[in-house]
């Protein structure tokens, strides 16, 4: 009988080390996925417009085709390669955070440029065609993975760098799993409500009365919601980028802007006793959204005359 009470008892100590490491393990996703936060909220903002054009019938289905995509990208293809970087070459971890910051930095620059300058060029790859139907589908479908897969690159990246370096190779893949699923659940399912508000609204405007009105308040108000939604991801991006690249740069040996802004953010700081913790987050934000923006248009040039060119030049050499 003692053997017995013996064997219940490591048996519940087992039980309360794994409950320990699965409460740790969420703890480090919610981290790390909250580190991701500008590529997560321009994912929401962007795939909206891959439905744009089609039947309200088909706007959910396709949400959920993008989505699937998503999470394809993520646990298939990205969590293995991050898990042997993380093994086999840690060191390349922070150099491919950097280009990830520095593309999204490119990314929010190209979209202020566009908003400012050449309205909706951005978005031409989206015109509906007259052909439409299932063909058209599957290419938007596509289109949204693509540019998934370069969101999702980041995300786990991000998330990888946010793992303490001494967590075993099984917890980084199940932190990395969760915030992968949990990223794209929440993405997509906010894009799934966007995309349906409007025929929620006119649904309620139907019923008539008090319902009605709050229809009609959704319906109009969803253009402005889209538009804002947008222009938050767009600073998001370019928060982050900076940030990335900034912090990236310091860890180089390279501490400069890093330590200027973070004398800027002191001195703020120090002169609103108030909220000195506010007012120096803010500070920070500030400055690495004007280096990102400041890298963003930089990169611009770079990437149409130099980076595209080349990328085609080499598809057309391998017969793509």
């Amino acid at each position: 009988m003692s053997g017995l009470l013996a064997l219940l008892d490591d048996v519940a100590g087992i039980a309360k080390i794994a409950a320990a490491s699965i409460d740790d393990v969420a703890g480090q996703a919610v981290k790390a996925g909250s580190k991701a936060a500008g590529a997560v909220i321009d994912d929401a903002a962007v795939t909206p417009k891959y439905v744009h054009g089609f039947s309200a019938a088909r706007e959910v289905p396709i949400v959920m085709k993008i989505a699937r995509g998503s999470l394809f990208n993520k646990l298939v293809i990205l969590l293995p390669i991050a898990l042997l970087l993380s093994a086999f070459a840690p060191w390349a971890i922070s150099p491919l955070l950097m280009i990830g910051g520095a593309y999204l930095c490119f990314e929010g620059a190209e979209k202020i440029v566009h908003a400012l300058g050449r309205h909706g060029a951005g978005d031409a790859h989206l015109a509906v065609t007259e052909g439409g139907g299932a063909g058209l589908e599957e290419e938007r479908v596509r289109g949204a993975i693509k540019t998934d897969f370069i969101l999702s690159a980041e995300i786990m990246t991000i998330a990888l760098a946010a793992i303490p370096n001494g967590d075993p190779i099984w917890m980084k893949a199940l932190i990395l799993a969760m915030v992968a699923v949990g990223i794209t659940l929440a993405v997509y399912g906010f894009v799934a409500l966007i995309v349906k508000a409007d025929d929620f609204g006119l649904h309620l405007n139907e019923r008539g009365g008090a319902l009605g009105a709050l229809g009609r308040g959704i319906v109009h108000v969803m253009p402005g919601f889209m538009k804002a939604l947008t222009i938050v991801g767009t600073a998001a991006m370019i928060w982050v980028g900076g940030q990335i690249v900034i912090h990236g740069l310091h860890e180089l040996g390279q501490h400069q802007p890093y330590e200027w802004i973070h004398r800027m953010a002191e001195a703020a700081a120090h002169a609103a006793p108030a909220a000195p913790g506010l007012v120096g987050w803010v500070t920070t934000a500030f400055f690495d959204g004007v280096f990102g923006v400041i890298l963003g248009l930089i990169l611009i040039p770079v990437a149409h005359y130099l980076v595209t060119p080349v990328i085609e030049a080499v598809r057309r050499a391998l017969g793509a």
